[in-house]
């Protein structure tokens, strides 16, 4: 599972402050409270994942957990506190790879860095996807302010550093916005649609969807963005 980061603790914050663990508040932090907290957002992510945000409790993750309700909310006094910081968590994590995107760099190679591992984590993290996926699919009601602000502010900066590439003709001209869009979904589909894409796949293909897709989705971006003649160089 995504390691968390610790959120900043603001008096105004209030969302920061319910997403970090009680224990996590105190100057006694020991290595058995964060090994506890650990199996209580492994626990809540298995959860989460499965019911989304509405459908799960706090009984089902304390069992999912192996420990008594009151034990676990000694630790997080919430649902909404563990949901939160395992939000925060995949969030951070998953704007990691756009992060990457180098103004300074080839295009076409930005390109195919950003798709692989943009479904590399759709490999390794799928429940982390759903987590995210349900929570925008129900009005992302704790986390609205986290996609006005951070990653508004992120997308923003990477779409100028595409623009700069539409401008020297490195790219083709485009919506950036959408082409993120685009991106996203392309490869988040094979963590939030897993099963559908192994039945129809079948047994003999399903084993290598994520090779297969990505040197089709690497492709399918490049051939339509980069200008025949500078693919490549």
């Amino acid at each position: 599972m995504m390691k968390i980061k610790p959120l900043g603790l603001s008096g105004e914050d209030g969302h920061a402050r319910m997403a970090i663990p009680r224990a996590a508040q105190t100057q006694r932090r020991t290595r058995i409270q964060e090994e506890k907290e650990e199996v209580i957002l492994e626990a809540a992510l298995d959860v989460f994942s499965l019911r989304g945000f509405r459908g799960a409790t706090i009984d089902q993750i304390a069992e999912g957990a192996g420990m008594s309700k009151p034990n676990l909310l000694y630790y997080f006094r919430t649902k909404e506190g563990m949901h939160r910081a395992l939000i925060d968590r995949v969030l951070e994590n998953w704007l990691e790879p756009l992060k990457a995107f180098d103004a300074d760099g080839d295009p076409e190679e930005e390109l195919r860095s950003y798709i692989r591992r943009k479904l590399e984590m759709a490999r390794d993290f799928p429940r982390e996807s759903r987590l995210f996926a349900n929570e925008i699919l129900q009005g992302a009601p704790h986390i609205e302010d986290m996609l006005k602000g951070q990653l508004k502010e992120l997308v923003d900066e990477k779409v100028e550093v595409i623009r700069s590439w539409i401008r020297v003709g490195k790219v083709h001209e485009c919506d950036p916005y959408h082409l993120i869009f685009s991106i996203w979904s392309t490869t988040q589909h094979y963590a939030d649609f897993d099963v559908q894409v192994r039945a129809v796949l079948g047994a003999g293909k399903s084993t290598s969807r994520f090779e297969d897709a990505g040197r089709y989705l690497e492709e399918l971006f490049v051939r339509g963005l980069i200008p025949r003649g500078t693919a490549g160089a």
